[in-house]
């Protein structure tokens, strides 16, 4: 069962591993509208606090809302209005006739350092008095081959088995990448935000930086793509921004026929998760491999680190990246499928403006002189 279900990407995941969806919940009336075609005939609530039962669940998953824990929102942390909606979940478990054996919970990888990691250490206090074992980890997106810098805290809850060998079933992975601004590669492609102030980039290798649900105005921002071999500046289309999540093209269509504002379907998509991220935590607890790296033993007063386990009353940190296994970088190129939307002489214009005024920014040489051509043919082919 699926709690703040969103576009249904727990549940796409888990049905591939023979998983049947016994009930779903989202209080925005879009998601709902892509849950009812994509999951006809399971039962759809749309009020997580009016709820009253699991309906005998074996696997309960959350992807709570963010808003509170993430670093571009209000940072309120897990006892905000919106995050603090977790506190269903476990209500939900606690009265449950029958609590579910596994549950699987979602959300921003910046709730380990807000307020300290409060956030996590109320989830594990509250997971394991209600008799859970927990273990939790940072995932990048990247090392499932979507090419979107994003980094998830994925946490596992179990009532019999020890999660670690869910979540640590091979050691330290180096992560295939390289984040650092560096020479501009000509054959790469490279993301960015184009809305961004003069504090940061967003810059991304052969991928995007975190695709995000829009303005607070509900106005649509995916962000930019630069191909330095033609100076071309552009957006990617709604349809490959949802194969960047792992979906397929036109999976949030069905929104369409609800809201006819053009950030809808970007929202949902900026606030959902990425199916092969999910796709892998399910085949794991469908064949956990056991525990596969190091650990060093910690206590409740240690600051949660980025990735940890707790069994039969004792915490471990463990040693391992964001990435699960050895795997080739993303290649942004192979996902655009549809022309790039080009970037508005607007746009262009004001980023180009932030960029010059910016004293803290460091760009990839060349990228600046790229955008003040790109600027000058848009001029050119306006006039």
């Amino acid at each position: 069962m699926g709690l703040f279900s969103g576009i249904g990407g727990f549940e796409l995941a888990f049905s591939r591993h023979g998983g049947e969806c016994v009930g779903l919940c989202d209080i925005d009336e879009n998601a709902r509208a892509v849950l009812r075609t994509h999951f006809d005939g399971v039962p759809i609530s749309n009020d997580v606090s009016a709820l009253r039962s699991l309906n005998g669940a074996d696997v309960l998953t959350a992807g709570f809302p963010c808003q509170d824990l993430s670093q571009a929102g209000g940072k309120y942390g897990i006892t905000g209005t919106r995050s603090g909606l977790v506190d269903e979940v476990f209500r939900l478990i606690d009265e449950a006739h029958r609590k579910p054996e596994w549950v699987i919970l979602e959300n921003v990888s910046y709730m380990l350092r807000l307020h300290e990691g409060r956030a996590v250490r109320y989830i594990i206090d509250r997971a394991e008095a209600l008799g859970y074992h927990w273990a939790y980890r940072v995932l990048d997106a990247r090392c499932f081959g979507l090419p979107q810098r994003r980094e998830r805290v994925i946490m596992v809850l179990s009532r019999s088995e020890d999660p670690s060998g869910v979540l640590f079933p091979s050691g330290y992975v180096k992560p295939n990448i390289d984040d650092r601004v560096g020479p501009v590669n000509p054959g790469s492609i490279y993301g960015f935000y184009w809305t961004e102030g003069k504090r940061g980039l967003g810059w991304v290798k052969d991928a995007v930086p975190t695709i995000k649900g829009g303005s607070a105005l509900g106005i649509a921002s995916p962000p930019a793509v630069w191909n330095p071999a033609t100076g071309d500046f552009g957006t990617p289309s709604i349809a490959d921004v949802e194969r960047l999540f792992g979906f397929e093209s036109g999976w949030t269509a069905p929104a369409d026929a609800v809201s006819r504002k053009k950030g809808a379907r970007w929202k949902l998509v900026g606030n959902t998760l990425c199916v092969p991220m999910v796709d892998w935590v399910a085949e794991q607890i469908s064949s956990p491999r056991g525990l596969g790296a190091s650990v060093q033993e910690i206590d409740s007063t240690t600051r949660p680190p980025m990735a940890a386990y707790g069994y039969r009353g004792r915490r471990f940190e463990v040693d391992v990246s964001t990435w699960v296994e050895e795997a080739p970088p993303p290649a942004l190129g192979r996902y655009l499928s549809e022309p790039l939307a080009p970037l508005s002489l607007r746009a262009a214009s004001g980023f180009y403006k932030r960029a010059q005024e910016s004293t803290t920014i460091r760009f990839a040489e060349g990228f600046l002189d790229s955008m003040a051509a790109y600027i000058r043919r848009t001029e050119f082919s306006l006039a």
